[in-house]
């Protein structure tokens, strides 16, 4: 009950407030969830220093400040994100960067890492193309949550959502019919579904679905990288990337983090840094969160 009551308060009242007001609310819950939130915060700041070992302590405090505040911020834009009118997503959602990339019937693959606006850049590609988009998805466990999730992030366009249980076979056939993949793929699942390549220098274990799906479904491969701004989101195309994939996916699923890791070095403070980033380990190596 509790759920379906915020996801109603959202809907109803959070969406039609001013953005100013509604990022306000945002910074507030940011902060004191920064300093609520011990565990969380640990695990942002630790990341950070594998990542940025070079930065001052004092600098790593302050991206991991904003990351909690931005992480509030874009949970209270999916009010207006997934209830608003058309027109003011329209207004508030910006694509830019390579668009000729989604012309014709190609292909393509979107990588979209964990930055925060990942659901405001999930929406602006089906506002702007009418090509067929699917995006693969882990079912949350509150089921008017997971609802909610789902219900907004179809909203536009001629959006389809796959579970990740239900295999490859869909994802594929999708692409081949010259579809969009809209694909989150810099998470760790564990060693036995992922590689050991560097992300900013530290062995991390990666998913190799990147490469895996290029290649079976012919695809050419764009980044797309959303930042939140003060009016609302830019979620920027990258032109195709040259020779990629290889047959090495190894060597592909560096190439991605690499890309990953000069989007984040524009806006350090609103990637995923919440998240256990570095929680699997090669063999024998300990964790680096205790």
């Amino acid at each position: 009950m509790s759920a379906r009551l915020g996801v109603w308060f959202m809907q109803q009242v959070l969406a039609r407030l001013p953005l100013p007001m509604l990022r306000g609310l945002g910074w507030a819950l940011g902060r004191v969830l920064f300093v609520l939130a011990a565990p969380r915060r640990r695990v942002a700041l630790r990341n950070l220093e594998l990542c940025f070992p070079q930065a001052t302590l004092a600098q790593r405090k302050v991206w991991a400040r904003e990351t909690f505040v931005v992480f509030c911020q874009t949970w209270l834009d999916r009010s207006w994100l997934w209830a608003a009118p058309r027109s003011v997503v329209e207004q508030r959602v910006q694509l830019t960067g390579a668009l000729h990339e989604l012309d014709g019937d190609t292909p393509t693959i979107i990588f979209a890492p964990h930055f925060y606006g990942m659901d405001a850049g999930g929406l602006a590609l089906p506002l702007r193309t009418s090509r067929a988009f699917t995006s693969i998805f882990s079912t949350h466990p509150d089921p008017d949550v997971d609802a909610w999730f789902m219900a907004g992030r179809q909203r536009f366009g001629d959006v389809r959502m796959l579970n990740r249980s239900q295999g490859v076979k869909p994802i594929i056939s999708n692409l081949r019919k010259g579809g969009l993949l809209y694909l989150l793929s810099d998470m760790d699942f564990g060693r036995g579904e992922s590689v050991f390549v560097p992300f900013f220098g530290v062995p991390t274990a990666t998913v190799t679905s990147l490469s895996r799906f290029a290649r079976l479904g012919r695809a050419k491969v764009l980044g797309m990288y959303t930042r939140m701004t003060p009016t609302g989101y830019v979620a920027e195309l990258t032109p195709a990337w040259a020779d990629f994939p290889t047959e090495d996916v190894e060597a592909d699923t560096a190439r991605m983090n690499r890309e990953l890791e000069s989007a984040i070095l524009t806006m350090p403070g609103q990637y995923y840094w919440v998240h256990k980033r570095f929680k699997s380990r090669p063999e024998g190596e300990p964790s680096v969160y205790q």
